[in-house]
């Protein structure tokens, strides 16, 4: 009799721990764990089957590595359901220390000068489930919005919105127009953001069939919105975001954790 490697009688069997390496800093985890042991202290939690320092480095190597947590509770010696509450408990915490709009727009005012701009975080989400599935990309996922400096340092990330969310939509639901508009902050955008207000700049259409003025501006529009592209660059340089298997409703508390991780000071 033949017995399949795929059948649930074989699948504990094949998963075998093994060294591996992490790319994240050991400050990271030192300052993950910290935030960790204050969240332990506040619940006044006793026991726990892995320390602080192992539930952050658990949470990281899922976050940079995207493997699934079947994987992660071999190589941790604890039970996938295990797994997956450390982890989802960690991104909670991580992400409530992520700032608000108005709190990342905080030392902003006339005279300064951001960039907005949104990107797709992939899914595997069917065909079927059309309020995911983005005309733009031509792939399913969940919209997120940005602000970031002019050096391209993220401010802020959005929560996430289905897919097919029009740029200018999503900025208009999050507040981002409303709170431009309170501090007067210049904002440098692309052509999905036309229609938001005065202070936003976006490119000219037709700027070839334009006066020679039309193609310096968008020029010079484009040098200024490009650093931009960086915020998202850091956002993707951990694993999980460039194609998430998780429920949708999760994505936007992963952003928010990976926001506090990017812009922490765990070198202070």
């Amino acid at each position: 009799m033949v017995i399949s490697l795929n059948t649930p009688a074989t699948e504990e069997a094949l998963l075998v721990p093994y060294p591996a390496m992490a790319d994240v800093p050991h400050e990271l985890v030192e300052h993950v764990s910290w935030l960790l042991y204050e969240h332990r202290l506040a619940r006044n939690t006793r026991w726990r089957k892995l320390g602080c320092s192992k539930q952050a480095l658990l949470t990281l190597v899922h976050l940079r590595k995207n493997e699934m947590f079947s994987q992660l509770g071999a190589g941790f010696g604890i039970s996938q359901a295990t797994a997956w509450r450390y982890v989802d408990e960690t991104l909670d915490v991580l992400a409530s220390w992520a700032p608000g709009l108005h709190e990342a727009l905080t030392g902003l005012g006339e005279g300064d000068h951001v960039i907005v701009d949104g990107t797709l975080i992939p899914t595997d989400r069917i065909r079927a489930d059309e309020p995911y599935y983005s005309q733009k990309h031509r792939k399913h996922g969940m919209n997120v919005q940005v602000i970031a400096r002019q050096d391209g340092t993220p401010l802020w990330f959005s929560r996430a919105t289905p897919g097919r969310t029009h740029d200018l939509t999503a900025a208009r639901a999050h507040g981002i127009v409303q709170a431009r508009l309170t501090r007067q902050i210049l904002v440098l955008a692309d052509r999905a953001y036309q229609g938001a207000g005065a202070t936003f700049r976006t490119p000219h259409y037709h700027h070839r069939e334009q006066p020679q003025h039309y193609q310096q501006f968008n020029r010079a529009h484009a040098r200024l919105r490009a650093p931009g592209e960086r915020a998202f660059a850091q956002l993707k340089s951990w694993r999980l975001l460039r194609r998430a298997s998780c429920s949708t409703r999760r994505i936007g508390t992963i952003v928010q954790a990976i926001h506090t991780l990017l812009t922490c000071d765990y070198r202070g």
